[in-house]
């Protein structure tokens, strides 16, 4: 048995922030973005929105998609850097405003490769018979927990809100679903990556002090973190077609993270493939972490780039350090 998504929906708040938008906060400009980034706007939640309010609509539409009613989803999954609260997940809470009773829900931590985790996880769980309507979402709040300052614009300028969410059931047909996923992290650098406060290791978890040095922000070392994604993802769409025993040649999409145009680039350009075989979405959106890949592989089929039967290849790389790629005979 495989497992095959079934129908995919997502979602981005109303509000559309530019690159000229930002210049009101920073010194930056739309030229300097786009020249680093390829960013040319993203979505920012208005005030009152919540992950939970974002995951609730995108999941909505992956079930109207995919034909399936509320009432017979199995498990939620959902995944996200940017919870709601500490505790508890807010899987519950979009579990709440969805309406599903008292199904399982698990909460997953892993950032820009949430999304291809909890595909594995789905997978194995159709697979094994536990599970045969699991709903996956990975939602993202990042405008309000972000230093959108001069002092913060490497990473302010990066990220948008937004949800994206699959339906996996069993696969009427033996030859198409997902053929395999592959997981990888390494914690050896984490903190190029990463939001150092609040955390349960200090006492107390933050201070006034923490606050004025914007401990509280998220960090990046931007050069370490493209070296790694550039070396990452490429191995992770070799280890995927290999472990099929097929070639990169053979892919007719490959649907890549959304954290910089210019990684996507790279990645496409050292496995051998030419533009139309790679799809990026990143200028309209920002990255939206774990929405990124179901965002952009929901538009890639509106445009007609990926059919059923054709074999798609997804890949992420992001903060933990984690990186993962699955494949599917969509």
């Amino acid at each position: 048995m495989r497992s095959r998504i079934l129908g995919l929906g997502t979602y981005v708040p109303d509000r559309v922030v530019t690159n000229d938008d930002l210049t009101q906060y920073m010194e930056t400009s739309h030229e300097w973005i786009v020249e680093r980034t390829g960013i040319e706007q993203r979505h920012w939640v208005s005030e009152g929105q919540t992950g939970a309010d974002l995951a609730e609509q995108a999941c909505r539409r992956a079930c109207t998609n995919a034909g399936v009613a509320l009432a017979d989803i199995d498990l939620l999954i959902y995944a996200t850097l940017s919870p709601d609260h500490d505790f508890p997940g807010t899987g519950v809470f979009a579990q709440r405003q969805l309406g599903l009773g008292t199904i399982a829900v698990l909460d997953i931590r892993q950032q820009c490769t949430g999304f291809i985790y909890g595909l594995s996880i789905a997978d194995a769980f159709i697979k094994t018979g536990t599970y045969t309507r699991v709903l996956l979402v990975g939602s993202e709040v990042h405008s309000n927990a972000m230093d959108i300052s001069t002092r913060g614009r490497d990473i302010a300028s990066l990220f948008g809100d937004g949800a994206g969410a699959a339906l996996l059931g069993p696969s009427d047909e033996p030859d198409c679903g997902v053929l395999s996923c592959h997981l990888h992290a390494d914690g050896s650098e984490a903190e190029i990556l990463w939001m150092e406060k609040p955390g349960c290791m200090y006492q107390p978890r933050i201070t006034a002090e923490d606050i004025e040095a914007g401990l509280h922000f998220p960090h990046m070392d931007g050069r370490r973190v493209f070296k790694h994604a550039v070396t990452r993802m490429p191995e992770s769409v070799i280890e995927a077609v290999t472990a099929n025993g097929l070639t990169v040649q053979d892919i007719d999409m490959l649907i890549p993270h959304q954290a910089n145009l210019r990684i996507n680039e790279m990645v496409a350009k050292q496995l051998g493939l030419p533009p139309g075989k790679c799809h990026n979405n990143i200028q309209k959106y920002g990255n939206t972490t774990s929405a990124t890949i179901p965002l952009c592989m929901e538009e890639a089929i509106a445009l007609g780039k990926i059919k059923r039967g054709d074999l798609v290849c997804l890949t992420a790389f992001g903060a933990g350090l984690t990186w993962a790629s699955a494949l599917m005979r969509y």
